[in-house]
């Protein structure tokens, strides 16, 4: 009970609602009105005196000569410098340099004066001239040469002053000085403006100045504002009253029947559905709107017993569907790449995608997998359209790609494959763009193919991200029996790629203006030295922070990678201490490659015994380096040893006897033995003064 009288407490009646309605609209009317005409006054009124202003300038500088003008100002310039604080203060300063000044004041002079004092006096009265002079600005210091004010401040000749802050910043001696209105406490509203002095040639030799006083204008604008507010808040009191006897009969009655009849439809259809309610028995003829809401809500009973009907039926099955959405959405990511480090045991590459749809499930795709142990499959596709009917036919389209790949076609066949695929029961006629490459994780050679999709992005070790030209072919399913070309990339160890669907370079902000494929390339560079990860996680930041709360019309895909390539090469020093650091080396090596475990036993003795050897007897007492280089192809692996040492062929040296028993064969030799024996074949070179040994063990079939 104490809630429902705190209620009633807290509402207010539509009788008062009324009235602050219309009161506060009146009060934002007459504040437009008001701040409307006084704008459009002020506007008018400023505008006017600015031409005026430019008009009166211009006519000012007709009457000048440019070349006399010209002539004043350099000879000025030759007399004393002016200092203000001397000629104020100091009598004897002030009357030298007066006197240097006026014996240039020729007749042309006194005559030119005479005219600015004759059309300032005659435009005083009609325009409200203030003051006209002419001056020449140059840095940051204007010398005055003319100035037609009768009192004590008139400048004279050479008068030096500093650029005043409200000019400083405006255009120079060329455009001269656009009219501007300012206030200052001295001299109250004035319109100034500056125009050039211009000689025969067209060049500018100094300014005209014109200033208009405004403050019998700005008077008579503050009259003209608060007359205006007198009456509109005249009228507006009447309008109030008038209004609020309108409302209380017209309105504020009937909407209060019709609120009590709708409270009890409430409460009636709470205990039952079918009931007739209040609303019904109203009989509301105001012949205007309330009437025909009236109407509008007998008529909405029926709708509302429909709806309530249906309700239940209708929220399950948005229910379902959301559900069924949520559904695709998980499957569609769950289908693509999605779990990084995608090879955490592998060190030759480091890759990482993501994908935002616009919708909950979205057309774009992209793909990454191992086509054999040396050669990596990466593709960046866009299906048309968006939605669910683009998410299937992306699902289709990938496994397609993927099918074609690992059937060891290249990527122009596995794209002209999969094109005359589509082709055959493309009925709704949908299309995708598709970037498929394939590296070589051996070398860092890409092949790749583009079927209408946008241009990759690579960076070199040691260079910026830079869009990569290459030959485009047409879209998947637009044609059947196309023919793609492939082209190379040739990627260098540090090296990355950068794959993306046109959801990035157009993703667009509030303002309709793309992000483009500069902003791409800044974003990043911004970052190029970072992992494939933090790359991408950069530029969908830098994409976010340009759209800003813009709708994302697109979906938005990438992928970077990086061929970190396999260190095939180990440097020592030939010390019998680093040999097991060899052993460990080529143990990795070999340890990825199909060799039995006896095999691989057999290669780490073979280079136990060849580092050992060239430890020992290579650099004799002093120390040197010794290179192991292991490199693998389809057939094998190649082991090659290279020092700087004395020059020694071990396969010269003869086998040792094996059937001799330990005392009579003797020390030494069993080292090169040992690995002529179990390994399938070794060969010995002397080139550019090193001992080059290189053994070669085959995989069995």
């Amino acid at each position: 009970m104490k809630d429902e009288k705190s209620k009633k407490k807290k509402t207010v009646s539509l009788r008062k609602k009324s009235v602050s309605v219309v009161l506060l609209a009146t009060v934002v009317i007459s504040l437009i009105t008001v701040s409307v005409s006084g704008i459009f006054y002020t506007k008018h009124i400023f505008e006017h005196y600015k031409r005026l202003s430019e008009q009166l300038a211009d006519t000012a500088a007709s009457m000048m000569s440019a070349e006399d003008i010209s002539r004043y100002y350099t000879e000025v310039k030759k007399i004393t410098p002016y200092d203000d604080d001397k000629y104020n203060n100091d009598e004897a300063y002030r009357a030298a340099y007066d006197k240097q000044a006026n014996a240039l004041k020729d007749e042309k002079y006194q005559q030119m004066l005479e005219t600015l004092f004759v059309f300032a006096d005659e435009s005083k009265n009609r325009n409200d001239i203030e003051y006209i002079y002419v001056q020449v600005i140059e840095g940051n210091q204007v010398t005055y040469i003319f100035d037609a004010d009768h009192t004590d401040e008139q400048y004279q000749l050479g008068t030096v002053r500093p650029v005043s802050d409200e000019i400083r910043n405006k255009s120079g001696l060329e455009n001269g000085i656009p009219a501007f209105v300012s206030n200052n406490p001295d001299d109250g509203w004035l319109c100034s403006c500056m125009r050039p002095i211009k000689d025969a040639k067209g060049k500018p030799v100094a300014l005209v100045g014109v200033d208009i006083s405004m403050s019998r204008v700005v008077y008579l604008g503050i009259i003209y504002i608060v007359t205006l507010i007198a009456i509109v808040l005249f009228i507006s009191c009447l309008l109030i009253f008038l209004i609020l006897r309108g409302v209380e009969k017209s309105l504020v009655k009937p909407i209060n029947q019709l609120s009590s009849a709708a409270r009890s439809f409430v409460e009636d259809k709470g205990e039952e559905l079918n009931k007739e309610s209040t609303i019904s028995t109203l009989n509301i003829n105001t012949g205007d709107e309330v009437e025909t809401l009236w109407k509008s809500i007998r008529h909405m009973e029926q709708d509302i017993n429909d709806y309530i009907v249906h309700l239940t039926a209708v929220t399950a099955e948005k229910e379902r569907i959301g559900a069924e959405l949520g559904l695709a959405t998980r499957l569609q990511a769950d289908m693509l790449p999605n779990i990084f480090p995608a090879f955490p045991d592998r060190k030759d590459l480091d890759i990482f995608a993501m994908m935002t749809p616009a919708k909950e499930v979205g057309g774009d795709f992209y793909d990454f997998f191992l086509v054999d142990n040396k050669h990596l499959a990466m593709v960046m596709a866009d299906v048309s359209g968006k939605g669910v009917p683009a998410a299937l036919f992306m699902m289709m389209s990938r496994i397609l790609i993927k099918n074609a790949v690992m059937s060891g076609n290249t990527p122009a066949d596995a794209l002209m494959s999969v094109n005359n695929q589509i082709c055959a029961n493309n009925r709704e006629e949908m299309f995708v763009t598709v970037w498929l490459g394939i590296v070589d994780l051996k070398t860092g050679l890409l092949s790749a193919a583009n079927a209408g999709h946008e241009k990759p992005i690579v960076k070199s070790p040691n260079g910026d991200f830079e869009v990569v030209n290459d030959r485009h072919g047409f879209v998947i399913g637009g044609m059947e029996g196309l023919k793609y070309r492939n082209y190379d990339i040739q990627l260098q160890k540090g090296s990355k790629l950068f794959l993306y669907t046109d959801g990035v370079a157009e993703a667009t902000d509030a303002n309709d203006e793309l992000y483009g494929i500069e902003r791409t390339l800044d974003a990043l560079n911004s970052c190029k030295d970072e992992k494939p990860k933090a790359i991408l996680e950069a530029v969908k930041a830098s994409v976010d922070s340009f759209v800003g709360d813009a709708p994302q019309f697109d979906d938005l895909t990438m992928l970077c990678f990086e061929f970190e390539g396999e260190e095939n090469e180990l440097t020592i020093d030939a010390k019998l201490e680093n040999v097991e650091k060899a052993i460990d080396f080529v143990a990795e090596k070999v340890g990825k490659m199909p060799f039995s475990l006896k095999e691989k036993n057999r290669i780490e003795i073979a280079v136990d015994e060849i580092v050992s050897n060239v430890a020992r007897y290579a650099y004799g007492d002093g120390v040197g380096e010794v290179n192991i280089r292991v490199e693998s192809d389809d057939e094998g692996m190649t082991l090659t040893v290279t020092d700087s040492g004395i020059p020694y062929n071990p396969l010269e040296k003869e086998d040792p006897d094996v059937t001799l028993s330990a005392d009579e064969r003797g020390i030494g030799g069993y080292g090169i033995f040992i690995v002529k024996n179990t390994m399938d074949k070794i060969d010995y070179e002397y080139s550019d003064g090193k001992n080059i040994l290189i053994i070669r063990e085959n995989f069995k079939k």
